[in-house]
């Protein structure tokens, strides 16, 4: 029969491995986070819950229309959700309310129609970079006014809704 103390160690020992696995995989496979805004409207809401893989950080595989968690750095607060939209050399305009890559027009469809996308500009993206874009064209604040994003920056990838129940998928 094993002792108290030797129970109350292996219980220790199981908490301790259990805080160790879960940091791991939190820091460096999978998170799930809060969307807090309408930024990413009507594809993600107020208040959605996510599954955000860190994997693609590793391997710096981002895609267009990848939905990214990133740090804006000293030209934001918090975290922010948004929609890459050009990848390290492209070159993405925004002129008549659209939203060009490469000379070609950006079909969105997964904003709402009659989006209307402002401030018009040309960049070309450096090595290195993203630029992102929110859903809501009227209310996100992304790489229209915070520049180009470092991909060092970026903490994630979401791929999947939990919550609301009605609403659990992957995100497109």
């Amino acid at each position: 029969m094993k002792s108290a103390l030797s129970k109350i160690v292996e219980w220790i020992v199981c908490i301790v491995i259990a805080f160790v696995l879960t940091f791991l995989l939190k820091t460096y496979l999978f998170d799930i986070i809060r969307v807090s805004g309408d930024s990413m409207y009507s594809t993600l809401h107020n208040r959605d819950m996510l599954g955000v893989e860190k994997v693609s950080l590793f391997k710096k595989d981002f895609k267009h229309g990848d939905i990214i968690i990133f740090d804006p750095g000293s030209k934001g607060q918090g975290i922010y959700i948004k929609r890459i939209i050009g990848l390290p050399g492209d070159t993405v305009e925004i002129k008549d309310g659209g939203v060009y890559v490469n000379d070609k027009h950006l079909n969105e469809t997964y904003l709402d129609p009659n989006t209307y996308t402002d401030n018009d500009l040309k960049i070309s993206i450096k090595e290195g970079y993203v630029f992102v874009l929110g859903d809501n064209r009227e209310v996100s604040e992304d790489s229209r006014n915070i520049g180009p994003v470092p991909i060092e920056n970026i903490k994630g990838h979401a791929i999947f809704r939990f919550f609301p129940f009605n609403n659990i998928g992957r995100i497109k």
